[in-house]
């Protein structure tokens, strides 16, 4: 697993000094949860700095539904490109496609799944198909804040893997596995 993982490390680090090369612009202080799909024209896409991308995030910066009706006359000359920009302090979660001539504005996030169609202002959560506002961001922080219960960072920072299967954010749902023990305050559902 070891030599798998290093392999993959190397190669994504190869394929992004290959797309800076081409022209895309992605600072240094990004954070990339595995390599984004940069499409066939990374020259169009601009990275802002300290951007967050989870896995399997997906640039278009062309409509190909243009082959379609190309051949005909009328539309010989028809092509669809467009530039995507992320400004500066975004998160763009897993599997979120953005779409030719989007711009995302600063300290926005883009929730998991989302399909970006239009520019999002700054300063939101955008969600869905196609993704829209749906609360200022210091509204999604307030929110976060309230869903968090009091915890040791400390023993976070020990065992993650073991903080995490027994932490409960309120407002989650948890379904124990058998043989497990409720958290303490809590019944057993069954």
């Amino acid at each position: 697993m070891f030599i798998v993982s290093s392999a993959r490390k190397i190669y994504n680090r190869l394929r992004l000094w290959q797309l800076r090369r081409a022209g895309l612009t992605l600072p240094d202080d990004c954070k990339l949860g595995g390599l984004p799909d940069f499409g066939s024209e990374p020259y169009l896409i601009t990275i802002g700095h300290h951007v967050a991308m989870a896995a399997e995030v997906c640039f278009l910066t062309h409509d190909g539904g243009t082959h379609v009706f190309r051949d005909q006359e009328r539309y010989k000359k028809v092509i669809k490109y467009g530039r995507i920009n992320v400004l500066d302090n975004c998160v763009i979660g897993q599997r979120a496609i953005i779409l030719p001539g989007v711009t995302i504005g600063p300290n926005s996030v883009i929730a998991a799944g989302s399909v970006v169609t239009r520019n999002i202002p700054p300063d939101v959560l955008a969600s869905g198909n196609p993704a829209k506002p749906v609360m200022p961001i210091h509204q999604y922080a307030e929110w976060c804040l309230a869903a968090m219960p009091d915890y040791d960072p400390a023993e976070y920072q020990r065992d993650k893997k073991a903080f995490l299967l027994k932490f409960h954010m309120r407002g989650s749902s948890r379904v124990p596995m058998a043989g497990s023990e409720p958290p303490s305050g809590e019944s057993d559902p069954g």
